[in-house]
């Protein structure tokens, strides 16, 4: 098939992209920039030019396409709520152009939507209204499935790890080395998911190949790892202490980023190995957050 990617240069898009041309699938990868346009040519993709918020471009660009997977999303949080908007339009405007012709649309979501301190699953629904704007997402896929458009959700979890990480890893990691500690709040026992980049790209392709329309598949491979382990082996690479933090002195510790230090949302996968046939095979998120790699200054 032709898929048009979004986030096509990005860390998980880039995989996607990877993991589609490996499949023998064509991809239509989207850049906004020179650099962007330079390395999707490389790696086998045709190119896009644009951004998330020309939704004239995205538009023209997904109804030339066999199905489209939306991996795009503007991480300037010091915008976050404006992001989330447009993320909400972007969305749109992708379901529009494929809507009553049966072919797919995968829309990436967080894990971190869903209600704290239980286990979720893929039927488990954020709440409504949500604090979190980037449910827009989420109710954006939504209403395209009410208007018959093919589209499924996949949910990623807090820690999408591997090579080129520059996600919530490696925040901690800087804020560490800048405070001199590696912190957790309270006793540590916050569980975040967690998955290998390469085993989420292999998920997106699964989605869009066989996935089912409105269904809600979740990008886990760990349900849920003690926030303290993180911490621990942050802090013994470094070879600085590992502190307990009390809400108030985290939140001055790790200034923005207290709010997804303390999030505790494990979730299950087993509905999405079960319906996809999905079997995560890399390493976890502790194997590999002990290589040297993640500690490049």
């Amino acid at each position: 098939m032709k898929i048009f990617v979004t986030g096509a240069t990005g860390f998980v898009g880039s995989a996607v992209v990877q993991e589609l041309i490996s499949a023998g699938h064509k991809v239509i990868g989207l850049a906004r920039s020179d650099a962007g346009a330079k390395s999707l040519a490389a790696a086998g993709a045709q190119v896009h030019r644009g951004d998330l918020t020309d939704l004239e471009s995205l538009r023209k660009a997904a109804a030339a396409a066999d199905g489209v997977i939306h991996t795009g999303f503007n991480h300037d949080f010091s915008k976050f709520k404006e992001s989330c908007e447009n993320e909400r339009k972007a969305v749109e405007a992708l379901g529009a152009a494929l809507a009553g012709s049966n072919r797919p649309v995968i829309i990436t979501s967080g894990i971190g939507l869903l209600p704290a301190g239980q286990l979720s699953t893929e039927q488990t629904m954020p709440a409504s209204p949500n604090p979190n704007p980037r449910v827009a997402s989420e109710e954006a896929a939504r209403a395209l499935a009410d208007r018959g458009v093919r589209v499924s959700i996949v949910r990623l979890p807090p820690s999408v790890h591997g090579d080129g990480d520059h996600g919530f890893v490696p925040i901690l990691i800087n804020t560490a080395r800048q405070k001199g500690a590696s912190a957790y709040i309270g006793e540590g026992l916050n569980r975040w998911p967690a998955v290998h980049l390469l085993d989420a790209a292999h998920l997106f392709r699964l989605a869009l190949e066989k996935g089912a329309p409105r269904a809600c598949y979740h990008g886990v491979a760990e349900e849920g790892l003690a926030f303290r382990q993180i911490a621990e082996v942050i802090g013994r690479r470094l070879n600085v202490l590992v502190l307990s933090k009390t809400p108030e002195d985290a939140a001055h510790h790790f200034a923005w980023f207290a709010h997804f230090a303390a999030i505790d949302v494990p979730a299950s996968s087993k509905q999405t190995r079960q319906s996809l046939g999905w079997h995560p095979t890399q390493h976890g998120l502790i194997a590999d957050l002990d290589r040297p790699t993640y500690f490049k200054a």
